[in-house]
């Protein structure tokens, strides 16, 4: 599955990168290419502590969105 995120240039120095699809998800990295690699590991992360409460919650179902 692919998401949308955002680099952004650090005040620090660096980049910082966020998943717009999954807010939770935010990562940096000193080059873009590294922020965009440790944006991936962010990602996989939220979604499993997502499944994994999701899974406390009850009955979990999928649903389609088609977008505009």
């Amino acid at each position: 599955m692919k998401y949308t995120v955002a680099l952004a240039v650090a005040e620090e120095g660096g980049f910082t990168v966020r998943c717009l699809e999954l807010p939770a998800a935010i990562s940096e990295g000193g080059t873009k290419e590294e922020a965009l690699e440790n944006i991936k590991e962010a990602i996989e992360l939220v979604l499993e502590v997502t499944q994994e409460q999701a899974g406390i919650l009850g009955e979990v179902a999928k649903v389609d969105v088609v977008s505009a």
